[in-house]
């Protein structure tokens, strides 16, 4: 299993994000987590796509663009253009989920469907072979410095099952992320439950040594069975 930790800008100085980009990056970032909220499918305000493209000559790794708004086809095509490589949406908040993936794919970006802590994950049944994320939130979205919703383990398991089965039918890789919660004292139970990819923010970005905090989350990772 090949693992990867998204630091998550909502938790960044938003005042330096660039050096923020740069900074989480050199200390072992594999994507760069961009959460973008409404105030209208979540009840908060964060960025749009020219933040987006302002911090993308500063990424040289994947930009995953979490989309918590509604409608989200509008946004699509602008995050598209500002550099993104993910895109993921929550089902409830399109009309068309079918839809709305071909036109990430269309884009030229990865389509990703996420789901809320109390959400189902039926919707995978019929659109997961085309996807190239699935990303379960662990807390509920809207704000960072939450803690992990311990449940989530369990839909982990079976979302895992959903995905080995669709990559194998696909061909192809995809993803199992996570985001919320995510600490180097419960990373390795939540790797063990199925997750490949790991969004933090206050876990990283609340300390002063990026390094240091990525590698104590990879080191729990070594422990993994």
């Amino acid at each position: 299993m090949i693992y990867r930790i998204a630091p998550s800008l909502l938790s960044a100085d938003f005042a330096r994000l660039g050096e923020e980009v740069r900074a989480v990056i050199a200390a072992g970032a594999d994507f760069v987590h961009f959460d973008v909220m409404d105030n209208h499918y979540v009840p908060n305000l964060t960025v749009g796509p020219l933040v987006c493209a302002a911090v993308k000559p500063y990424a040289t790794v994947p930009i995953d663009v979490h989309l918590m708004v509604s409608p989200v086809d509008t946004l699509v095509n602008g995050f598209a253009e500002a550099g993104a490589t993910y895109i993921s949406f929550h089902p409830e908040a399109t009309r068309h989920v079918d839809r709305t993936i071909a036109l990430i794919r269309d884009c030229g970006c990865r389509p990703g469907l996420a789901l809320n802590p109390g959400a189902p994950l039926s919707p995978l049944d019929w659109v997961i072979d085309r996807l190239d994320l699935v990303l379960l939130m662990s807390v509920n979205p809207g704000f960072g410095g939450q803690s992990f919703i311990p449940y989530t383990l369990e839909k982990l398991r079976d979302a895992r099952q959903r995905v080995d089965a669709a990559q194998q039918r696909a061909g192809r890789e995809i993803l199992l992320e996570v985001d919320g919660g995510v600490k180097a004292d419960n990373i390795a139970a939540i790797a063990e439950a199925g997750a490949d990819t790991f969004v933090a923010g206050s876990a990283i970005f609340s300390g002063n040594n990026y390094s240091e905090t990525i590698g104590a989350l990879r080191q729990a990772l070594k422990d993994v069975r």
